[in-house]
């Protein structure tokens, strides 16, 4: 039995999870749910699933919540401590962090702390403190399990009988992964744009770069999807999982989404993880693994499914994967700007103050801003962070924006 805390309950994420633990109740226990402000969905939860501590960020919600919680003798904890806290919770044994951005990292770390394994579907938390993090993993001996479903792909793969990935503990003496490793490759659905190869990105609108071919998801992932710029944040955030250099990290654009990942080992063969696009596969194996249960899940029928095709992506077209392994390549403090800048650049987009070019030119020139600087600290991170969303709110026109150096 896992007893489980979800951060960010009332996301498409945490939702998924939550189908998971009432699939499979004799094996996932939920203990503790977190959300930004979703107050009534959140009590609703725990009502379901007879949880008794809850935490809500926005205080004013929470006092609401409060208010709704108090007659069922829920406790609710409030503010961004309350969630960090409940991260901590001493009857669970797994954290499931589904919060949205830099919100996730200090909860990550509180977990980890807490001899908690994480299971991470909060992609920035490695992307801006990878170094810190996977330390601070190690010195807990607990392990990280990858949810997104391409890196859930790739630690699937690079498990055997013989050695482990760098994100989970491992036996004394046990080979490292990485040395089999000779390149990983993530796939990407390639969002509405990759095929598209006469599109103006200087006039391209939020409806368009918001309209992708396969899923609905949240506007920022859906806007990253399009500038491809998620691709290259998982390729930061693989490279602190598994220990690879983002130079042996590639990009396959696959339009089906049915091959999730695949790894290439240095005697050339490859593996790859295949299922039908369902995010309950790999939030349902982060939360039992080592092991695999049975579930009612849909099943892979490849004949059905027909041709599976593959291209390279055009990275002269979508500048952010360059970008991406430029951050990753510098390393320090230059991540965590990388990341803010692109938040502050898609949310002036959407708002119709910058292109969609304009995202890739705000973040370049906010990169080129900076100088980077050891990232061991959560201060130096949120520090680096909070330089990035002024220097790009200035260059996008934003409003609230005050001269900080770089």
């Amino acid at each position: 039995m896992r007893s489980v805390v979800i951060l960010g309950s009332t996301g498409s994420i945490g939702e998924n999870a939550l189908k998971v633990a009432e699939a499979l109740p004799d094996a996932v226990r939920v203990v503790g749910l977190a959300t930004r402000a979703k107050v009534s969905r959140v009590i609703d939860q725990a009502l379901q699933f007879g949880v008794q501590v809850v935490a809500v960020e926005d205080r004013a919600a929470a006092a609401e919540a409060a208010a709704l919680a108090r007659p069922h003798g829920i406790q609710v904890w409030a503010g961004a401590e309350g969630v960090a806290a409940l991260a901590g919770l001493a009857a669970a044994d797994t954290v499931l962090c589904a919060l949205v951005g830099l919100a996730g990292l200090q909860p990550v770390l509180t977990a980890l702390e807490a001899g908690k394994d994480v299971a991470l579907a909060t992609k920035e938390v490695l992307v801006s403190a990878g170094e810190l993090v996977m330390r601070r993993r190690a010195e807990a001996g607990v392990s990280l399990l990858p949810v997104d479903s391409e890196h859930s792909a790739l630690f699937q793969c690079l498990q055997s009988p013989a050695f482990s990935p760098a994100c989970v503990r491992t036996r004394a003496g046990e080979p490292a992964a990485e040395a089999r490793v000779a390149r990983l490759v993530l796939t990407a659905s390639g969002g509405p744009f990759a095929a598209r190869h006469g599109i103006d990105f200087e006039r391209v609108t939020p409806e368009q770069a918001l309209d992708h071919p396969r899923w609905t998801m949240g506007r920022k992932v859906t806007i990253d999807s399009a500038t491809m710029m998620n691709k290259g944040l998982e390729i930061m955030e693989a490279q602190w999982l598994f220990n690879v250099p983002a130079e042996r990290i590639g990009v396959a654009v696959h339009p089906e989404s049915i091959v999730h990942s695949l790894v290439t080992f240095v005697d050339g063969t490859q593996l790859a993880q295949l299922s039908v696009p369902d995010m309950r596969f790999p939030i349902q194996y982060a939360l039992t693994w080592p092991d695999r249960l049975a579930a009612a899940l849909p099943s892979l029928d490849l004949v059905s499914q027909g041709r599976l095709t593959f291209a390279a992506p055009d990275e002269s077209r979508f500048p952010c994967l360059r970008l991406a392994r430029e951050a990753a390549a510098a390393g320090g403090t230059l991540p965590a700007v990388l990341n803010a800048a692109d938040e502050v650049a898609v949310e002036a987009f959407l708002a119709g103050a910058i292109p969609f070019a304009g995202i890739w030119r705000t973040v370049e020139q906010v990169m080129a801003a900076h100088t980077p600087r050891p990232a061991a600290t959560r201060e130096a991170i949120v520090e680096a962070d909070a330089w990035a969303r002024v220097a790009a709110s200035e260059r996008c026109g934003m409003r609230g924006t005050n001269k900080v150096e770089a």
